[in-house]
């Protein structure tokens, strides 16, 4: 099975986050909708439907919109929509929600505080197989799209995927969506892919390389990428599934154990949770007293730093002008003195001593010259005055 080499964050404990495609028209106006009608059937506290514009790079628009509501009584949960503009396959949205502690699967889901749960909405569409998250999603007859879809659900990193093998073609109860019998944070987070009986040995030959199989007649949930560190095969692999309308309670804990694992953040999940965290407009009266507070401590201390730099900016002035005049006072001393005072100063002691020792050693060496000179003048007389007597 290939191991995880990504050093990307993990998703921090208090966030949910789905991504989804909306196919029908107008999914702005989808949500503002919704959004009033759970605000005045108190579901959500408030919300932001104005529709944030923010600039991308190429100029295009994105979407905003922002609800706040409360779960277990008093957890404030603030989550962001972020809807891409249009095209031709609809409109991709990413949804990053966050609480004050961490997530608990059984909370309700952050897409149910935004989009409309009726049956036939067309918001709930996995983002890459264009596959529905609510809904059971047969795999297709052809063997090539088989394998090109289990291998793109396999590299997921947003949505859990889940492929279930009908051992027998199942009567009406056991087309029983996995996602309406999951915890309700779980519900818009799982692709649910049915085999048929006879499409075992083709889903297998397909997931061979994400290095899990499927068990006949039972689930396994598909590792995404990267495969989290505690992930192992065969602990979330299913021997039998029921499909018969009754809970499959050993399958539900298995995706519940593998979305309490902890996981990379997608791409584009890093960027969804920081600005949540950082552009969220959405506030409470006493959220904006707060960030008021903040802002006032804020420039107090700008005005603390810029006030401590000017007063040392104002010693080192009077420090350099000191220093100046200084100098400009020794430089008139040293123009008006007189030729004699800019002579080399005086030697030390033992210069002078050595200067006196050198002046006798010459002053010796001299009287000994003429010493010796006046000793040869002696000789040389001495020997001529015989001859001068025999003359």
């Amino acid at each position: 099975m290939p191991s995880s080499s990504s050093a990307r964050p993990t998703t921090p404990p208090s966030v949910w986050l789905a991504r989804g495609r909306h196919l029908g028209p107008a999914a702005e106006d989808v949500l503002r909708l919704s959004l009033r009608q759970l605000k005045d059937n108190g579901v959500i506290d408030d919300f932001l439907d104005d529709s944030v514009e923010v600039p991308e790079a190429e100029g295009t628009p994105l979407q905003i919109f922002e609800a706040r509501w409360r779960v277990a009584g008093s957890v404030t949960v603030r989550a962001r929509l972020t809807l891409q503009p249009g095209s031709g396959d609809g409109q991709e949205w990413v949804l990053a929600a966050e609480a004050e502690a961490p997530w608990d699967p059984r909370w309700p889901s952050p897409a149910a505080m935004f989009w409309p749960q009726e049956p036939d909405a067309s918001w709930d569409h996995e983002a890459v197989t264009g596959l529905r998250l609510r809904d059971i999603n047969p795999l297709p007859s052809d063997d090539k799209a088989v394998r090109r879809g289990l291998r793109d659900a396999a590299r997921d990193r947003w949505s859990i995927h889940v492929v279930v093998h009908e051992a027998m073609t199942p009567d009406r109860h056991g087309r029983v969506p996995l996602a309406g019998m999951l915890p309700p944070s779980l519900r818009h987070r799982v692709v649910e892919h049915r085999a048929a009986p006879s499409q075992l040995r083709v889903v297998n030959w397909a997931l061979r390389d994400v290095g899990v199989q499927v068990p006949r007649g039972g689930a396994v949930v598909l590792p995404g990428a990267p495969v989290p560190a505690d992930y192992e095969a065969d602990d979330f692999a299913v021997r039998t599934v029921f499909l018969d309308g009754s809970e499959p309670a050993e399958l539900i804990h298995a995706v519940t154990r593998f979305a309490a694992l902890q996981r990379p953040l997608p791409d584009g999940g890093e960027e969804a949770v920081t600005a949540l965290r950082e552009d969220w407009r959405l506030l409470t009266l006493e959220e904006e007293l707060a960030r008021e507070r903040k802002l006032v401590a804020m420039y107090a201390e700008a005005l603390e730093a810029m006030t401590k730099s000017r007063d040392l900016y104002r010693e080192a002035a009077e420090q350099a002008h000191a220093a100046l005049a200084a100098y400009r006072e020794s430089a008139d001393t040293v123009s008006g003195a007189s030729p004699r005072s800019l002579a080399a100063p005086p030697a030390s002691p033992l210069q002078q001593l050595t200067r006196t020792f050198e002046r006798l050693k010459s002053s010796a060496r001299s009287r000994k010259a003429a010493s010796d000179a006046n000793g040869t003048r002696e000789d040389g007389a001495v020997q001529t005055q015989p001859e001068a007597s025999d003359r």
